[in-house]
């Protein structure tokens, strides 16, 4: 299951968050940068409004004396927090940093933050694994200047997840995120996705949370969203059905059968239709299947390798977007274009069973092994 964070600065905004349904909520100060500490009085009010009914994590700034990082670390743990982030340094002695900090993994669960913006190392992963690190996440450092999506893509985005979790880390994902970014980031099943900017008035993320747009973002993840603390936004009835397509989309991919064919691209053409139940509802996110996320899962497919069959690409394309919900049937057409003078492949149609159309409910894969709040 992926889960919602929400970063606030209060605790006024704390109960916005525990109330419109959050998972985690993460106490940090906008005003002092990506991933600016908030005063450690300031976080107590906060863990003390919560009140255990969701996890905490709080934001450490890393000092350059380890001894010190030490320190902010062991105090903030010692308000009650679970998660304690911090930013990993870019620096040539990070791994000694890591190993410094390895005997504070038993007193809170430390997340190491990664800069997707700042070319992050991605092969510092297994260290805080083996200093038993709890999770990574990836965010942005200059904010404003792109969100997470401008500098990595699906495919990056989605093999820096399965690495942390070949790993036993939880992988998270922030940095500028808005409301269209959340369905689109699901197919990489991320443990966390962050949010702040996008929680708040006008975007701003220096403004105050807004219950609405908070409420906007939890029902963009599938699921209950702290069970038994949520009050699901009622869903509006399909009355209709829509088309949403990529048409005529070539692009070069690694595809064949024959030897021949390894080792090289060649151009192939995407034609994708998605039959999505219409509903009657807000004029918002919420009632929308987008066409990024068909977008998304073929450059997904693409990323994972060399495939053999057109007709194992196109299970594959049909499989990623059933799941999703409204979606009623899709028609995936597949055509190699540098086999014969006109275009070969293969078109299929798959329908959703009629007991799980138009339901509400995780794509494969999202959910169970990496909950960060049932693992001990």
């Amino acid at each position: 299951m992926t889960l919602m964070l929400a970063s606030v600065l209060s605790r006024a905004e704390a109960e916005i968050a525990v109330a419109r349904g959050a998972d985690i909520i993460d106490c940090k100060d906008p005003s002092r940068g990506a991933l600016g500490a908030l005063a450690l009085a300031e976080v107590a009010e906060i863990v003390e409004v919560v009140d255990g009914r969701r996890p905490v994590s709080a934001v450490v700034e890393l000092p350059h004396d380890v001894s010190h990082a030490r320190q902010a670390i062991e105090d903030a743990a010692a308000l009650g927090v679970e998660f304690v982030k911090f930013a990993l340094p870019v620096t040539p002695d990070a791994r000694e940093i890591i190993d410094e900090l390895a005997p504070l993994a038993t007193r809170a669960r430390l997340v190491a933050v990664l800069f997707a913006d700042l070319s992050p190392d991605l092969d510092i992963l297994p260290s805080l694994a083996r200093a038993g690190f709890a999770g990574a996440m990836l965010d942005t450092a200059h904010k404003g200047k792109g969100r997470l999506l401008d500098y990595m893509n699906i495919g990056e985005l989605s093999a820096f997840v399965g690495k942390c979790h070949e790993l036993g880390l939880e992988a998270g994902l922030a940095g500028g995120l808005e409301a269209p970014d959340a369905p689109r980031l699901l197919v990489t099943k991320p443990d966390v996705l962050g949010f702040r900017g996008a929680l708040c008035r006008g975007q701003n993320r220096r403004d105050t949370l807004d219950a609405q747009a908070v409420s906007l973002i939890r029902d963009l993840i599938p699921g209950t969203g702290a069970p038994g603390n949520r009050t699901p936004a009622a869903q509006p009835k399909p009355v209709d059905a829509d088309h949403v397509f990529v048409r005529d989309l070539v692009l070069p991919v690694a595809i064949g059968a024959y030897g021949h064919e390894h080792g090289h691209t060649q151009r192939v053409r995407f034609n994708v239709d998605v039959e999505v139940a219409r509903v009657a509802g807000p004029d918002d996110m919420r009632g929308v299947f987008s066409y990024d996320v068909v977008m998304d899962a073929i450059k997904m497919i693409l990323a994972s390798g060399h495939v053999e069959l057109v007709e194992t690409m196109a299970e594959r394309l049909a499989a990623s977007i059933l799941p999703h919900e409204r979606v009623r049937a899709v028609t995936v057409q597949i055509e190699k274009l540098d086999v014969a003078p006109g275009a070969v492949g293969v078109r299929i149609r798959r329908e959703r069973p009629p007991e799980t159309a138009n339901a509400r409910h995780l794509p494969p894969g999202l959910g169970g092994a990496h909950d960060p709040i049932s693992k001990s």
